[in-house]
Protein backbone atom coordinates (compact mmCIF):
# COMPACT_ATOMS: atom_id res chain seq x y z
CA UNK A 1 0.00 0.00 0.00
CA UNK A 2 1.72 3.56 -1.12
CA UNK A 3 2.39 5.76 1.98
CA UNK A 4 -0.23 8.71 1.71
CA UNK A 5 1.07 10.28 4.96
CA UNK A 6 1.22 14.12 4.38
CA UNK A 7 4.72 15.46 3.93
CA UNK A 8 5.15 19.34 5.12
CA UNK A 9 8.00 21.12 3.99
CA UNK A 10 9.44 24.34 5.93
CA UNK A 11 11.97 27.00 5.21
CA UNK A 12 12.75 30.46 4.88
CA UNK A 13 11.77 32.46 1.86
CA UNK A 14 13.73 31.78 -0.96
CA UNK A 15 15.07 28.77 0.14
CA UNK A 16 13.61 26.48 -2.89
CA UNK A 17 11.08 24.55 -0.69
CA UNK A 18 8.55 24.99 -3.33
CA UNK A 19 10.26 23.56 -6.01
CA UNK A 20 11.06 20.71 -4.32
CA UNK A 21 6.75 20.33 -2.82
CA UNK A 22 6.22 20.07 -6.80
CA UNK A 23 9.22 17.52 -7.63
CA UNK A 24 7.44 15.58 -4.77
CA UNK A 25 4.03 16.03 -5.89
CA UNK A 26 5.09 14.60 -9.12
CA UNK A 27 6.95 12.04 -8.45
CA UNK A 28 4.74 10.77 -5.67
CA UNK A 29 1.26 11.55 -7.09
CA UNK A 30 0.81 14.52 -4.69
CA UNK A 31 -1.14 18.06 -4.43
CA UNK A 32 0.96 21.13 -3.15
CA UNK A 33 -0.95 22.87 -0.29
CA UNK A 34 0.14 26.28 0.66
CA UNK A 35 1.45 27.05 4.47
CA UNK A 36 2.11 30.85 3.16
CA UNK A 37 0.65 33.38 4.48
CA UNK A 38 0.46 35.98 1.74
CA UNK A 39 0.61 33.40 -0.83
CA UNK A 40 -3.60 32.79 -0.07
CA UNK A 41 -3.67 36.41 -1.36
CA UNK A 42 -5.13 36.75 -5.19
CA UNK A 43 -2.90 40.05 -6.67
CA UNK A 44 0.73 39.31 -5.93
CA UNK A 45 1.61 36.47 -7.31
CA UNK A 46 5.30 37.62 -8.38
CA UNK A 47 6.29 39.39 -5.46
CA UNK A 48 5.05 36.60 -3.13
CA UNK A 49 6.61 34.07 -4.93
CA UNK A 50 3.23 32.22 -5.77
CA UNK A 51 3.89 29.06 -7.98
CA UNK A 52 3.57 30.20 -11.80
CA UNK A 53 0.62 29.07 -14.00
CA UNK A 54 3.33 26.65 -15.40
CA UNK A 55 4.18 25.21 -12.14
CA UNK A 56 0.50 24.88 -11.41
CA UNK A 57 0.03 22.80 -14.35
CA UNK A 58 3.03 20.36 -13.31
CA UNK A 59 0.70 19.22 -10.43
CA UNK A 60 -2.07 20.02 -8.84
CA UNK A 61 -2.19 22.95 -5.94
CA UNK A 62 -4.49 24.44 -3.49
CA UNK A 63 -4.95 27.18 -1.48
CA UNK A 64 -2.38 29.25 -3.64
CA UNK A 65 -4.27 33.11 -4.62
CA UNK A 66 -7.71 32.50 -3.64
CA UNK A 67 -8.64 34.76 -0.98
CA UNK A 68 -8.75 39.06 -2.35
CA UNK A 69 -6.70 41.12 -0.89
CA UNK A 70 -9.53 43.23 0.27
CA UNK A 71 -9.87 40.33 3.07
CA UNK A 72 -8.05 39.54 6.24
CA UNK A 73 -7.29 35.89 6.65
CA UNK A 74 -6.37 34.26 9.51
CA UNK A 75 -5.37 31.37 11.11
CA UNK A 76 -8.42 30.33 12.09
CA UNK A 77 -9.83 30.20 8.66
CA UNK A 78 -6.62 28.37 7.31
CA UNK A 79 -7.48 25.86 9.59
CA UNK A 80 -10.41 25.15 8.29
CA UNK A 81 -9.37 25.71 4.53
CA UNK A 82 -6.63 22.95 4.74
CA UNK A 83 -8.46 20.49 6.70
CA UNK A 84 -11.35 20.58 3.78
CA UNK A 85 -8.45 20.37 1.32
CA UNK A 86 -6.76 17.58 2.65
CA UNK A 87 -10.05 15.53 2.66
CA UNK A 88 -10.79 16.13 -0.35
CA UNK A 89 -6.79 14.76 -0.90
CA UNK A 90 -7.57 11.51 0.87
CA UNK A 91 -10.75 11.06 -1.22
CA UNK A 92 -8.58 11.49 -4.11
CA UNK A 93 -5.74 9.35 -3.49
CA UNK A 94 -3.26 12.28 -3.57
CA UNK A 95 -0.31 12.72 -1.42
CA UNK A 96 -0.24 15.84 0.31
CA UNK A 97 2.65 18.33 0.62
CA UNK A 98 1.78 21.32 2.50
CA UNK A 99 4.65 23.70 2.30
CA UNK A 100 5.25 27.09 3.14
CA UNK A 101 7.18 29.24 5.53
CA UNK A 102 4.47 31.19 7.61
CA UNK A 103 5.11 28.68 11.14
CA UNK A 104 2.15 30.15 12.71
CA UNK A 105 -0.06 27.59 9.33
CA UNK A 106 2.20 24.52 10.63
CA UNK A 107 1.79 25.28 14.57
CA UNK A 108 -1.93 25.02 13.47
CA UNK A 109 -1.78 21.65 11.51
CA UNK A 110 0.70 20.13 13.94
CA UNK A 111 -0.86 21.67 17.07
CA UNK A 112 -4.38 23.04 16.89
CA UNK A 113 -6.15 26.57 17.57
CA UNK A 114 -7.64 27.38 20.44
CA UNK A 115 -11.63 27.38 19.43
CA UNK A 116 -12.40 31.18 19.65
CA UNK A 117 -15.66 31.79 18.13
CA UNK A 118 -15.45 34.31 14.67
CA UNK A 119 -15.39 37.87 15.49
CA UNK A 120 -17.81 39.89 13.91
CA UNK A 121 -17.33 42.19 11.35
CA UNK A 122 -18.38 45.55 13.06
CA UNK A 123 -16.01 44.54 16.45
CA UNK A 124 -13.39 44.23 14.32
CA UNK A 125 -13.67 47.20 12.67
CA UNK A 126 -14.59 48.72 15.63
CA UNK A 127 -11.07 48.30 17.70
CA UNK A 128 -9.05 48.71 14.30
CA UNK A 129 -10.15 52.26 13.76
CA UNK A 130 -9.32 52.83 17.74
CA UNK A 131 -6.03 51.42 16.98
CA UNK A 132 -5.49 53.65 14.04
CA UNK A 133 -7.02 56.55 16.49
CA UNK A 134 -5.03 56.27 19.82
CA UNK A 135 -2.23 53.72 18.97
CA UNK A 136 -0.90 50.79 20.65
CA UNK A 137 0.28 52.43 23.96
CA UNK A 138 -3.09 53.23 24.89
CA UNK A 139 -4.56 50.30 23.68
CA UNK A 140 -2.35 48.01 25.77
CA UNK A 141 -3.74 50.61 28.92
CA UNK A 142 -7.33 49.43 27.72
CA UNK A 143 -6.35 46.20 27.64
CA UNK A 144 -4.72 46.36 31.12
CA UNK A 145 -7.54 47.23 32.69
CA UNK A 146 -9.93 44.87 31.37
CA UNK A 147 -7.64 41.59 30.72
CA UNK A 148 -4.15 42.08 33.06
CA UNK A 149 -3.39 38.30 32.23
CA UNK A 150 -3.45 38.67 28.32
CA UNK A 151 -1.89 42.46 28.27
CA UNK A 152 0.91 40.84 30.59
CA UNK A 153 1.55 38.61 27.98
CA UNK A 154 1.76 41.44 25.21
CA UNK A 155 4.06 44.08 23.68
CA UNK A 156 2.70 47.62 24.28
CA UNK A 157 3.97 48.26 20.76
CA UNK A 158 2.43 44.99 19.59
CA UNK A 159 -0.58 47.03 17.85
CA UNK A 160 -1.79 43.70 15.60
CA UNK A 161 -1.89 41.38 18.70
CA UNK A 162 -3.38 43.83 21.30
CA UNK A 163 -6.90 44.94 18.93
CA UNK A 164 -6.87 40.68 18.51
CA UNK A 165 -6.86 40.62 22.58
CA UNK A 166 -10.16 43.30 22.67
CA UNK A 167 -11.64 42.07 19.88
CA UNK A 168 -12.48 38.36 21.47
CA UNK A 169 -13.09 40.00 24.88
CA UNK A 170 -15.82 41.99 22.91
CA UNK A 171 -17.09 39.64 21.27
CA UNK A 172 -17.32 36.42 23.43
CA UNK A 173 -16.88 38.01 26.76
CA UNK A 174 -14.23 35.63 27.59
CA UNK A 175 -10.42 36.52 27.77
CA UNK A 176 -8.35 35.89 25.19
CA UNK A 177 -6.11 34.35 28.01
CA UNK A 178 -8.71 32.47 29.18
CA UNK A 179 -9.84 30.69 25.23
CA UNK A 180 -6.04 29.88 24.82
CA UNK A 181 -5.89 27.27 27.78
CA UNK A 182 -9.24 25.26 26.32
CA UNK A 183 -7.45 21.93 24.48
CA UNK A 184 -6.69 22.15 21.33
CA UNK A 185 -7.80 19.60 18.39
CA UNK A 186 -4.96 19.34 15.63
CA UNK A 187 -5.15 18.65 12.16
CA UNK A 188 -2.41 16.55 11.80
CA UNK A 189 -0.56 14.50 14.03
CA UNK A 190 3.51 15.13 13.25
CA UNK A 191 4.09 11.15 14.51
CA UNK A 192 2.29 10.49 11.57
CA UNK A 193 3.83 12.62 9.24
CA UNK A 194 7.10 13.56 7.55
CA UNK A 195 8.13 17.04 8.50
CA UNK A 196 11.21 18.36 6.44
CA UNK A 197 13.56 21.61 7.49
CA UNK A 198 15.18 22.77 4.04
CA UNK A 199 17.76 24.32 5.37
CA UNK A 200 20.73 26.59 3.95
CA UNK A 201 23.62 28.54 4.24
CA UNK A 202 23.18 32.05 5.43
CA UNK A 203 25.02 33.87 3.17
CA UNK A 204 23.90 31.70 0.44
CA UNK A 205 20.27 32.14 1.45
CA UNK A 206 20.92 36.36 1.78
CA UNK A 207 22.55 36.16 -2.02
CA UNK A 208 19.36 34.01 -3.23
CA UNK A 209 17.15 36.55 -1.44
CA UNK A 210 18.73 39.28 -3.20
CA UNK A 211 18.64 37.78 -6.66
CA UNK A 212 15.07 37.05 -6.41
CA UNK A 213 14.06 40.07 -5.34
CA UNK A 214 16.27 41.96 -8.72
CA UNK A 215 14.11 39.06 -10.72
CA UNK A 216 10.54 39.77 -9.23
CA UNK A 217 11.50 43.57 -10.44
CA UNK A 218 12.03 42.19 -13.74
CA UNK A 219 9.31 39.82 -13.89
CA UNK A 220 6.64 43.05 -13.43
CA UNK A 221 6.20 43.22 -9.37
CA UNK A 222 5.93 47.09 -9.46
CA UNK A 223 3.24 46.31 -11.78
CA UNK A 224 1.71 43.92 -9.49
CA UNK A 225 1.86 46.87 -6.84
CA UNK A 226 0.54 49.59 -9.33
CA UNK A 227 -2.59 47.53 -9.65
CA UNK A 228 -2.49 47.34 -5.71
CA UNK A 229 -2.80 50.64 -5.38
CA UNK A 230 -5.59 51.24 -7.77
CA UNK A 231 -7.87 48.93 -5.32
CA UNK A 232 -7.81 51.44 -2.14
CA UNK A 233 -6.72 49.19 0.00
CA UNK A 234 -7.30 49.79 4.09
CA UNK A 235 -3.43 50.24 4.96
CA UNK A 236 -3.69 47.89 7.51
CA UNK A 237 -4.96 45.32 5.65
CA UNK A 238 -2.50 42.13 5.74
CA UNK A 239 -1.27 42.05 1.93
CA UNK A 240 -0.03 45.71 2.21
CA UNK A 241 2.25 44.07 4.90
CA UNK A 242 3.82 41.58 2.55
CA UNK A 243 7.46 41.53 1.76
CA UNK A 244 8.50 44.40 -0.67
CA UNK A 245 5.14 46.23 -0.65
CA UNK A 246 6.00 49.64 1.35
CA UNK A 247 9.20 50.15 -0.50
CA UNK A 248 7.57 49.74 -3.73
CA UNK A 249 4.62 51.98 -2.78
CA UNK A 250 7.02 54.51 -1.33
CA UNK A 251 8.95 54.01 -4.62
CA UNK A 252 5.27 54.63 -6.54
CA UNK A 253 4.37 57.85 -4.80
CA UNK A 254 7.79 59.62 -5.76
CA UNK A 255 9.56 59.01 -2.45
CA UNK A 256 12.28 57.09 -3.08
CA UNK A 257 14.12 55.93 -6.08
CA UNK A 258 13.51 52.33 -7.60
CA UNK A 259 16.96 51.67 -6.21
CA UNK A 260 16.30 52.34 -3.06
CA UNK A 261 13.30 50.40 -2.83
CA UNK A 262 14.71 48.03 -4.53
CA UNK A 263 17.80 47.77 -1.58
CA UNK A 264 14.74 48.38 1.09
CA UNK A 265 12.87 45.42 -0.28
CA UNK A 266 15.99 42.95 -0.08
CA UNK A 267 16.51 43.94 3.53
CA UNK A 268 12.84 43.29 4.53
CA UNK A 269 13.36 39.84 3.02
CA UNK A 270 16.29 39.18 4.69
CA UNK A 271 14.85 39.96 7.68
CA UNK A 272 12.28 37.87 7.43
CA UNK A 273 14.44 34.86 6.47
CA UNK A 274 16.09 35.38 9.77
CA UNK A 275 13.15 35.69 12.01
CA UNK A 276 12.07 32.70 9.99
CA UNK A 277 15.17 30.61 10.83
CA UNK A 278 15.11 31.82 14.85
CA UNK A 279 11.27 30.32 15.14
CA UNK A 280 12.16 27.12 13.48
CA UNK A 281 15.10 26.50 15.53
CA UNK A 282 12.49 26.89 18.67
CA UNK A 283 9.78 25.32 17.08
CA UNK A 284 11.03 22.19 14.58
CA UNK A 285 13.65 20.68 16.12
CA UNK A 286 12.24 17.24 15.36
CA UNK A 287 11.70 17.82 12.01
CA UNK A 288 13.73 16.08 9.34
CA UNK A 289 16.45 18.47 7.83
CA UNK A 290 16.84 18.69 4.02
CA UNK A 291 20.11 20.86 2.27
CA UNK A 292 19.09 23.28 -0.27
CA UNK A 293 22.45 22.77 -1.51
CA UNK A 294 21.59 18.69 -2.01
CA UNK A 295 18.24 19.27 -3.11
CA UNK A 296 18.61 16.85 -6.42
CA UNK A 297 20.13 14.29 -4.34
CA UNK A 298 17.98 14.95 -1.43
CA UNK A 299 14.84 14.28 -3.18
CA UNK A 300 15.63 10.56 -4.41
CA UNK A 301 16.10 10.01 -0.53
CA UNK A 302 12.93 11.38 0.48
CA UNK A 303 10.96 9.48 -2.29
CA UNK A 304 12.40 6.10 -1.51
CA UNK A 305 12.28 7.09 2.64
CA UNK A 306 7.90 7.92 2.27
CA UNK A 307 6.87 5.54 -0.72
Amino acid sequence: MNDMRPILIAGPTASGKSGLALRLAEELGGIVINADSMQVYRELRILTARPSAAEEQRAPHALYGFVPGRESYSAGRYARDVARVLGEAQRAGQRPIIVGGTGLYFKTLTEGLSPIPAVPDDVRQHWRARGAEVGAGVLHGELSARDPETAGRLAPTDTQRIVRALEVLEATGVSLAEWQRVPRQKIIDLADAVPLLVQVERDELYRRIDERFCAMIDAGALDEVMQLERLGLDPALPLLSSLGVGPLRRHLAGEVSLEAALGEGQTESRQYAKRQLTWARSNMIAWYHVSAQEMKSEVAKIVSLVQ
